[in-house]
This record gives structure tokens, sequence and C-alpha cells, in this order.
């Protein structure tokens, strides 16, 4: 963690900082939105039970004395006074508000069941906002087979070498950037992927895998001052390739295939993959859930989605498709 935002830190939110990073393995920059959602919190909290000006700016406001009594007074009805101040005065989404809950949530569980500074959960039958469910956006079959064929680059076998995998393996950006060179498994065609929560898994290598990395590996032998000898997926400085440069990477390969302004991202691939497994691959969706990573079978569910080829088709199959109204009978 940032040594200024420590400063400003009370010991029992940085107790659960630590924890959520070094125990639960969360990722700096989940450990930071952790902070950044308590900070708001606890800001609001000291002006709306009169322990701070409410004419100050909220990243002003000093939370290094929040203690544990100060935690103790807070109840559910002044959660829920919060989460009107998010969504009236900072106008965040139902999105954003649910994240802000889960933070709260794991922060007074983490205080409840590991700290046991708490005797009871004061928020533990707070809900998370209602999210407005919709389909996940991915590359059609025909789009992913344009975005293959328009991979122009100084690099183009790193690159379509990315986006293969992408497109095969449903792998997460911050997965692709991590891989070195020892993730990759040739003899047993498999690949070690360590996503969220340090958790390892392992993903089958297909043909079109196999054969985009060995090209790639090609020209990565070609570079001739390698930094990072360990990373699968190097800069053209020969440091290990950043997300930020994966991401431009994609967004310029999708306006060279002319996808462009449609929506799609790095992570709408991994969208697709998971869509065209389960669509056109026929892959059962627990083994999808195994591939992605997917803790719960719900966060996968979403894949199973039908498309509108599908619904057509399915109109198409009623037997009583060719049944025609009759004809000419008059009234008497």
């Amino acid at each position: 963690m940032n040594a200024a935002v420590l400063k400003n830190c009370p010991q029992l939110l940085r107790d659960f900082l630590f924890y959520m990073e070094t125990i639960r393995g969360r990722s700096s920059r989940t450990v930071e939105a952790y902070y950044t959602d308590l900070h708001t919190f606890f800001c609001f909290m000291k002006i709306y039970k009169g322990f701070s000006d409410p004419k100050l700016p909220l990243k002003e406001i000093d939370i290094s004395d929040i203690d544990l009594e100060f935690i103790q007074s807070i109840t559910l009805s002044d959660v829920y006074e919060y989460l009107n101040y998010t969504m009236t005065e900072r106008d965040n989404n139902a999105k954003t508000r649910a994240r802000k809950v889960s933070s709260l949530r794991s922060f007074y569980k983490y205080l409840t069941t590991k700290a046991n500074v708490l005797e009871e959960n004061p928020i533990q039958e707070l809900e998370i906002p209602a999210l407005k469910k919709s389909l996940p956006k991915y590359l059609s079959l025909e789009q992913s087979l344009e975005l293959l064929s328009h991979i122009d680059s100084s690099s183009p076998q790193r690159d379509y070498c990315m986006v293969t995998l992408f497109l095969n393996c449903g792998i997460r950006l911050s997965e692709l950037v991590g891989l070195n060179l020892s993730s990759i498994h040739f003899t047993t065609k498999t690949m070690t992927v360590l996503g969220k929560g340090n958790k390892e898994r392992l993903l089958y290598l297909n043909d079109a895998c196999i054969h985009a990395l060995e090209d790639y590996l090609t020209e990565r032998s070609q570079i001739k001052s390698i930094k990072d000898k360990n990373a699968l997926f190097l800069s053209s400085r020969g440091t290990r390739i950043t997300a930020r440069r994966v991401q431009q990477i994609i967004q310029r390969s999708l306006e060279q295939a002319g996808l462009s302004g449609q929506g799609f991202s790095t992570h709408k691939l991994r969208h697709t993959a998971a869509t065209l497994l389960y669509q056109q691959g026929g892959v059962d969706i627990r083994v999808l859930q195994q591939m992605l990573g997917h803790v719960n079978l719900g966060t996968t569910e979403i894949y199973t989605h039908t498309s509108s080829q599908q619904l057509k088709d399915a109109a198409e199959s009623s037997p009583l498709k060719n049944v025609r109204p009759p004809k000419g009978k008059k009234e008497k």
C-alpha cells in the first residue's frame, strides 16, 4: 500500500487491508479499491455524526482517528443513509453502489470473524443493490476471424498470439500479462494460469494456440536485449508487457478489422471465448466454469444466453411452422 495512504488510515482499516492483500491474496489494485470505498464511507460517517465540518471536501477529512468505539456506533440505518448519499449526491449507479456494499460487508465480516473485535455484525442483513442484468457483449465467430486476420504491427506474431489466447482460452488480461515462459508446457499442450486470489489453474491448449505460441517464441528469440527473461510476452524494450499496452494493441487491431466503436475491448474477448465455447463448441457449463476460473457457477451462467440465430432456429423447429390459416370460410 502507498505510504501516503497508510498515513491517513486507522489501525483497524490498515489491518484489514493487509489481511486482504497478504492472507486473501487480493491484488494491490483491489486493495486500493477497498481503501477508496471505506475511506469515503468513514468520511461521510464523520460528517453525518457531527465529527467533521460538512463543508470540508471528503478528500481533506482525516479518518486516522477512527477507532473501534466509532465503528461500533455505526448502525444499519446509518449505512442506508450513506448509500442514499452515494446515489443522490455522488450520482453512483447501482454497480458502483454494489461494489461499495461489497467492500463494507468484507470489512465488517473481517472485524467480526477474523479480528474478533465485534461480537455482532451490524450490517449482516445489508443487501447488495439489484443490478440490471444485461447480456455480455461478444464478437461473433465471423468477427473473431476478421480480427485474427487483421493483426498488423511491428510484433505481429506476439499480437496474434495474445489475441489467439484470449479468444481460445478466455483468460483475463491480468492472467495474460502474468504469463511466464515456464507457464507454457508444450509436451502436454497445457498452460498454467495464475488467476484471482493467486489461484492456479491448468488450461489445455488447442493447435491454434500451440502454433501461435511457436511462431511468437521464434519472434521473441530475435529480441536483442531482454530485461525480463521470465516473462512470456515482452514489450519492444524487452520488459514484461503491461496491461495498458495490451489494451492499446487490442484496440488498434479492432480498428484495423473495422470493429472499433462497437463496445469491444480486451475483456470482451474473454466473453467471446466463453460464449463461442458454450454456443458453438457445446462445452458443459461446469467445464466452462473451471476453464474461466469462476468460483461460483452463477458467474458463468451469464454465458448461457441464447443468440438471435438460436432463437430463429428454435422458431423454425416448431412442428406447427407450416400450418396456415383456413381460407375463405364465410360467416352464416
